[in-house]
């Protein structure tokens, strides 16, 4: 078996630039599939680690046909949280199946995967057969709502774990019907914390050798992403609502409509209140005490809201924001996606980055938000096309792609 200082030194092949990323010689083993456990493990590919994603010969990830739109031969949806990595097809259900991702685990630092509890599958890949076996392993298990507890059987999909972990009650106008994130809260919470777990055990494992069971799930990740929302109801017992894009601890801090539309003012302190108050030449408004402190412009939410939108009613967007970012009240427009990926800002960090694609041809992917002594760490490539990686990873066992065919199903 590779030591683990041999899998330390191992070289998995640069990038064409000269960074090759804090995880440069990890390799790991990706048995996940949807969006949680694939974007983190997306996430450590473009850290410098070696992805091998395995997936089901039938089909592949699910996401592969989440569409449209497609691009190349794969909805995008997949295309958004699998680059950087090398694709295998392998029945895990065969034996031959679990023979060669033993083969893989014996040469990786890291599993990740998200089989349903009590699933055939979780039972095959039980941590504490694997870790008699790869002691030096660490394993993460995601899932919909923990290990334990009433609902540890449950599947779950990022709408559920939005609904069950809050996170719909928090959102939208007071009042109307509850919403969703525009983004996978659920699941990318799930991803992000396991990507800390991760790397907190890999540095646990320098120091003493042997790896460990991480897990961590939808539901609890929500729970963690409550921050104040969590400690409010703890102080005062008070169930919380949505209110819309306003704040519950600061007044104003939301959208606000102007003539041509609408956007945001985020009032942090009370110096900030009074130069808000004079750039809109409201002075009976920084005079009103009530008003002096953010406490009282909590409690009379409501009136400022009403008498600020009346007054930026009667300019534009642009107008107000020119004249608050001169005076240093933080405001800005509310832009669109293409907006936003045509601004020089977005353009200036450099995160959004292009590569080729075997069938699509040039694809552009968001990269990683993190930088390393200046160097944003380069999407390495493509997302891989079902099994493309297969005859070079497993070697002459490529083969046992198509056997089994009776024990096809999906992973989780």
């Amino acid at each position: 078996m590779t030591t683990t200082e041999d899998r330390a030194q191992r070289s998995i092949g640069a990038p064409s630039c000269e960074f090759t990323g804090p995880l440069a010689g990890i390799r790991v083993i990706d048995l996940s599939k949807i969006l949680a456990g694939p974007y983190a493990t997306m996430s450590l590919a473009d850290l410098g680690a070696e992805v091998i994603k395995v997936e089901h010969p039938d089909g592949g990830d699910p996401t592969r046909a989440w569409g449209p739109p497609t691009v190349g031969t794969d909805a995008t949806y997949f295309h958004a949280a699998n680059h950087g990595k090398k694709s295998v097809t392998i029945d895990l259900k065969s034996d031959r199946g679990r023979a060669q991702v033993d083969e893989l685990l014996a040469d990786a630092d890291v599993l990740v995967e998200n089989f349903r509890p009590n699933s055939s599958l979780q039972r095959i890949f039980d941590f504490k057969e694997l870790s008699a076996r790869f002691p030096h392993l660490v394993v993460l298990h995601i899932s919909a709502f923990g290990d334990s507890g009433p609902m540890r059987d449950e599947p779950g999909y990022d709408m559920v774990a939005q609904a069950r972990g809050g996170l719909m009650s928090l959102t939208g106008e007071p009042g109307g019907p509850p919403m969703k994130a525009g983004f996978a809260m659920g699941d990318l919470g799930a991803g992000l914390f396991g990507i800390i777990g991760i790397v907190s055990a890999l540095f646990e494992r320098s120091r003493t050798g042997r790896g460990q069971y991480l897990t961590t799930s939808l539901y609890e990740g929500q729970l963690a992403l409550h921050v104040n929302w969590a400690t409010n109801y703890f102080a005062d017992g008070k169930r919380p609502h949505g209110l819309g894009s306003g704040h519950p601890n600061l007044v104003p801090y939301q959208a606000y409509p102007a003539a041509d539309d609408h956007f945001v003012i985020a009032i942090g302190n009370d110096s900030l209140w009074q130069k808000l108050c004079r750039q809109i030449e409201r002075p009976d408004l920084a005079g009103d005490e009530r008003l002096w402190e953010n406490r009282g412009r909590v409690e009379h939410r409501d009136f400022v809201e009403r008498e600020l939108s009346r007054t930026l009613q009667t300019n534009t967007v642009e107008h107000w924001c020119a004249k608050f970012s001169a005076a240093g009240v933080p405001a800005a427009p509310i832009k669109h996606l293409d907006e936003v990926y045509a601004d020089p800002q977005t353009e200036a960090l450099d995160m959004v980055q292009t590569v080729d694609h075997p069938r699509a041809g040039p694809m552009r992917q968001v990269a990683f938000p993190v930088n390393f002594n200046g160097v944003r760490p380069p999407v390495r490539s493509a997302p891989p096309e079902l099994g493309a990686d297969t005859e070079e990873i497993l070697g002459a066992a490529a083969d046992t792609n198509t056997t089994d065919t009776s024990l096809a199903g999906a992973q989780r």
